[in-house]
């Protein structure tokens, strides 16, 4: 399963109910926007994997930011703190608020919402991403991908999809090779 399919069927729908809600609109306009914001932070995540300390960096957020309570507790996703959470997140993860205003202007063109929902969006997404991430891990997905399980949970599959340059399904190369270059 994507990290898109776990956002949308987690809580049975709860956190897009919830997205959807906060920001008057239906489930179906809810789920669209976030499958087109989505893939911005996920390349997001990949260019700052390949970075120095890049992956370390993401593990290390991914272990201790907590940011599982937002895909147990859907209504947190759209608190205060969450909010801020995520706009900490995008700045990491986009670099800048020009980069977010043209994921949240290309998400508008393709699904017809206006601009101004979709930067209301973002950091709600960003915390669902990193949450899901987080959930995932402690289920063991980042040791079993470290360790060459067969069984691939989102998070796993995400950043294997990083790790694996050479589509072989395999993240060890991918590791060696950030490891050669940072030594």
């Amino acid at each position: 399963m994507s990290i898109l399919e776990t956002i949308l069927k987690a809580n049975n729908g709860g956190l897009v109910k919830q997205v959807a809600g906060s920001l008057n609109l239906n489930e179906g306009q809810a789920g669209a926007a976030i499958a087109h914001l989505l893939p911005a932070l996920t390349e997001g995540m990949k260019k700052n994997v390949e970075k120095p300390n890049g992956l370390e960096a993401l593990l290390g957020a991914i272990k201790t930011g907590g940011h599982d309570r937002y895909v147990e507790q859907p209504e947190k996703v759209t608190a205060d703190d969450a909010i801020s959470d995520g706009n900490g997140i995008l700045a990491h993860l986009l670099g800048s608020k020009d980069v977010s205003r043209k994921v949240a202007s290309q998400a508008a063109a393709s699904t017809g919402l206006d601009t101004s929902v979709l930067k209301k969006m973002l950091p709600m997404v960003a915390t669902m991403a990193m949450g899901t991430l987080s959930k995932e891990s402690k289920g063991g997905a980042l040791s079993a991908l470290l360790g060459g399980s067969q069984q691939q949970s989102p998070a796993a599959g995400l950043l294997g999809a990083f790790l694996d340059k050479d589509k072989d399904k395999s993240a060890v190369d991918g590791l060696l090779g950030l490891a050669k270059r940072f030594l």
